[in-house]
């Protein structure tokens, strides 16, 4: 018997959520994108999304939107209300697998190594969030904390402009969008749900290194940055991540800004 087509529901057409479901959609996929946007559904159409308007900060009525064999939530932070309004509309589905899109920036700068099982920022919105979809049981709930999002035109050299770069003897943490695309695909592919995932390469050069080559690569002028006697950084470990879906990183070399 021919199986049938998976559905995926992506809340939030942006800069990931729309190369992740071509990459999707190319895999065979039905995606379902939403948008607050009625002018952005012309362009969700022409890529093969099935546009939805969707606004968790409102009364949520394409019911339609939420029949998926996996819902995906990356979206900028809203009130805790509006993820609550969420919520229900999930527990009022048949949605059993939810992927929610989260953020290192949940740990706090105490010069160390994190990993998921360290403190967080108690008061943080995302931490608040991110226990909400945790301990409900009506569905599974993996929990992916991105670090610093580069690639397409989204390029660190830009950054900070004229501004003086603080922190730069400190660490940097980041993931290149190829790499949230493959993490993601890789959780579906392999049904790991109900986990907490760091997401960062396992490299994690100062900023004044990384920032020196980030504007190299784009032909600009080196970047300023402030003198500061106290040190403060964090750096993320992945090995969860790495281990649990037998990952290796597409972009491991954060020196390495060329795409």
């Amino acid at each position: 018997m021919k199986k049938a087509q998976e559905v995926y529901s992506i809340l939030g057409s942006g800069w990931l959520g729309i190369p992740l479901a071509t990459k999707l959609i190319n895999d065979g996929a039905i995606v379902k994108g939403s948008t607050r946007s009625e002018e952005k559904m012309t362009h969700l159409k022409e890529l093969n999304i099935l546009p939805f308007i969707v606004d968790i900060e409102r009364e949520i009525s394409n019911s339609d939107f939420f029949n998926t064999d996996v819902l995906l939530i990356m979206i900028t932070s809203k009130e805790i209300s509006a993820y609550e309004n969420l919520i229900f509309q999930i527990e009022k589905s048949a949605i059993k697998k939810v992927i929610f899109i989260s953020s290192t920036s949940v740990y706090p700068r105490n010069n160390k190594v994190y990993t998921e099982e360290d403190e967080t920022i108690d008061d943080a919105l995302l931490v608040r969030v991110e226990e909400l979809f945790r301990r409900n049981s009506n569905f599974k709930t993996t929990i992916i904390r991105f670090a610093g999002l580069y690639g397409g035109k989204r390029q660190p050299g830009n950054w900070f402009a004229e501004k003086e770069i603080p922190q730069p003897d400190g660490f940097v943490n980041m993931i290149h969008r190829d790499d949230c695309i493959a993490i993601i695909s890789k959780i579906i592919e392999k049904d790991v749900f109900g986990e907490t995932f760091n997401a960062c390469a396992d490299h994690h050069p100062t900023r004044k290194e990384f920032y020196t080559e980030a504007r190299k690569n784009l032909g600009k002028p080196e970047p300023k940055f402030k003198k500061e006697i106290d040190l403060k950084f964090k750096k993320i470990s992945p090995k969860k991540l790495m281990n649990t879906l037998n990952y290796k990183f597409i972009h491991n070399n954060l020196l390495d800004l060329k795409e």
